[in-house]
């Protein structure tokens, strides 16, 4: 087994080096190509299945999920309230990560449920500074190279401290979700709110978003 990884590994180092995609750096084509050798590895070690945290009780939140809201990348307001009768979907994301992959199954999520299930990125530099492009940037670096349609919010802190966005301060926060105190523990962490408000479940990086029970 740990032959079939090396050799596996070595292909893909070549593949990243030798097709570097013209709108990513070298890095971050290399990355892409090794996304799917990555969530193998966590598969195969398990880290998937450890890696999840569910609202096995259906636990209601203490306050309202539909009492937030957040900036858009456009500086625009988006209001939770309107969310009411979907599912929500919140991913922190980052460009020069190794699961920035995971952008393509995401936005294959969003075009799949369509107006059912709401997909919101919110890009943060919080692990390892692997977000430090403008929210302009990360939009276009989305849309080339991913055709990423939607709804990524303006960049900002979603792990604890004094700058961490409101809807995270509800999503780490058993007082005011009902339950669950998790945060983030890499880029492309998820969190899945049902139509009623009440948070689901807590999804690692090591989870592909096709494998998030949605339905």
């Amino acid at each position: 087994m740990k032959r079939i990884l090396l050799i596996l590994m070595a292909v893909l180092v070549v593949a990243g080096l030798l097709i570097k995609k013209p709108d990513m750096t070298w890095k971050q084509s290399f990355l892409k190509a090794a996304y799917p050798l990555i969530m193998f590895v966590g598969k195969l070690t398990g880290q998937s299945k450890k890696s999840m945290l569910m609202n096995d009780k259906a636990v209601k939140p203490n306050t309202s999920f539909y009492d937030l809201s957040a900036i858009k990348n456009n500086g625009d307001t988006l209001h939770f309230n309107t969310l009411k009768g979907k599912k929500v979907l919140l991913v922190n994301t980052a460009s020069d990560c190794g699961y920035t992959g995971q952008y393509d199954a995401l936005e294959k999520l969003h075009q799949q449920y369509g107006e059912s299930l709401v997909v919101i990125g919110f890009p943060a530099n919080d692990f390892k500074e692997q977000e430090k492009k403008s929210d302009e940037d990360i939009a276009a670096f989305c849309k080339l190279n991913f055709g990423v349609t939607f709804q990524l919010m303006k960049k900002g802190q979603v792990i604890k401290g004094a700058n961490q966005q409101p809807v995270y301060q509800w999503l780490t926060d058993a007082a005011k979700n009902g339950w669950c105190s998790k945060q983030p523990d890499w880029n492309f962490s998820k969190y899945l709110i049902n139509e009623n408000g009440v948070l689901d479940g807590y999804y690692s990086q090591w989870v592909e978003p096709n494998d998030i029970p949605i339905n």
